[in-house]
């Protein structure tokens, strides 16, 4: 007598729902933040200038963006309010809530570096947005390239 054995593997061996989170879960909202500004280099200060608009579909209760440069900061700084350093290279700075479809304000942060470099690397991000999901992160995190000539490089 001759037997034969059939093997189920992969996705066929278990069923996995996705998505499904605990019975009565409201889902975060949704917030798509975009970021425009510019950065200037000029010796070994930068000064970087960021204005948020909240695309929606709903508000960001409350609002942060993240700057790090590719070349560690001075000692010390002078930083806006709502602004802490949070690592030799980075910048944290509460940019307030923001309802759908609403431009916030523009933050301008000004930086010293621990040297003169020719260029810099500015990182953009959004830090966080109060509880809300942004699904489209290609507008909210950034990366610029300035170079010490004193232009303005927009990003």
């Amino acid at each position: 007598m001759r037997v034969r054995s059939w093997v189920l593997g992969g996705a066929c061996g278990a069923l996995v729902v996705a998505g499904a989170g605990p019975a009565g879960a409201v889902p975060a909202p949704e917030a798509d933040l975009t970021l425009h500004g510019s950065a200037v280099l000029t010796g070994d200060r930068v000064e970087v200038s960021v204005t948020p608009r909240n695309a929606g579909p709903a508000a960001a209760p409350d609002a942060s963006v993240l700057l790090r440069w590719s070349v560690p900061l001075a000692g010390d700084q002078r930083l806006p309010g709502g602004c802490a350093r949070t690592d030799e290279r980075s910048v944290v700075c509460g940019i307030g809530a923001l309802a759908a479809d609403e431009v916030g304000e523009r933050l301008t942060v000004a930086v010293r570096l621990a040297r003169r470099p020719s260029e810099v690397t500015l990182a953009v991000d959004t830090a966080w947005l109060g509880g809300a999901v942004d699904r489209d992160r290609t507008n909210d995190r950034l990366t610029v390239l300035v170079l010490g000539t004193g232009d303005a490089y927009a990003f």
